[in-house]
C-alpha cells in the first residue's frame, strides 16, 4: 500500500510539471517575445532608441549613424505563425523582417520584409506587402492606430494578413530559414505583442 501512494504521488507531481512546463512555453505552442511588460531579448543590429513605453516596445530615433535599426530574434525559425501587434505613426519606416539569410546584417535582399509603411514612394511594396516578392493592391493604412499582422511561412508559401484581410498569399523560395527582426527606420513605431509559433 505504501509503495503504491508514492507511486500516486510521483505521478502527480509529474502530472503537475507537464501542466506547469506547459504553461511556461505558452498555449498551443505560442511563444511570447514581446508584451506589454517585457521587450523581450534581441540582437541589436544599428542603433535606435528601443524601450519600453506605456506597455509597448517603442523607437522613434536613430542614435547611431543613419541606417535603420532591427531587434533580430536569437532563435532561426523555418515555418511558422507569428502575430505582432503594431502602432506606427503617418511616417513611420518599419517591418517585419523574415527567414533572414543571417543575423549581423538585415535588409530586404536577404530577408522577406512584411512592410509597414504607408508613405513608401512606391505604394506597390508599402504597408501589407512583402518587399519586391509580392505587391499590394489598394495598400492599406496602418499609421495613427493599433493593428494586428498575422505571417504565415509553410515551406515555399508565403500569407500575410493585415487586420483581418490578407494582403499576400504567394510563393518562394528564396530564403527557406533564419531570424527574423523587427525595424525601426523613420517615425514612430511601437510593438505591443510579438508571439511566434513553429509549424
Amino acid at each position: 500500500m505504501k509503495r503504491l501512494s508514492v507511486l500516486a504521488a510521483g505521478l502527480l507531481m509529474g502530472a503537475a510539471v507537464v501542466q506547469f512546463s506547459g504553461a511556461a512555453s505558452g498555449q498551443d505552442g505560442w511563444v511570447t517575445l514581446v508584451d506589454d511588460k517585457k521587450m523581450g531579448d534581441w540582437t541589436e543590429v544599428g542603433k535606435a532608441n528601443w524601450a519600453m513605453k506605456d506597455g509597448a516596445l517603442t523607437a522613434d530615433k536613430i542614435t547611431e549613424g543613419k541606417d535603420p535599426s532591427y531587434l533580430v530574434s536569437k532563435e532561426s525559425y523555418k515555418d511558422f505563425t507569428m502575430k505582432v501587434e503594431f502602432w506606427a505613426d503617418d511616417d513611420a519606416n518599419s517591418g517585419i523582417f523574415i527567414r533572414c539569410d543571417q543575423s549581423a546584417k538585415i535588409d530586404a535582399k536577404i530577408c522577406y520584409e512584411v512592410n509597414i509603411f504607408d508613405k513608401r514612394p512606391d505604394p506597390t511594396y508599402g504597408t501589407g506587402a512583402i518587399v519586391d516578392v509580392a505587391k499590394v493592391d489598394p495598400m492599406p493604412k496602418a499609421g495613427g492606430k493599433w493593428n494586428t499582422y498575422e505571417i504565415t511561412a509553410k515551406g515555399s508559401n508565403l500569407v500575410v494578413v493585415l487586420n483581418g484581410q490578407k494582403t499576400v498569399d504567394v510563393q518562394n523560395s528564396a530564403h527557406a530559414a533564419g531570424p527574423f527582426a523587427l525595424q525601426y527606420g523613420s517615425g514612430v513605431i511601437k510593438f505591443r505583442k510579438v508571439q511566434i509559433k513553429s509549424l
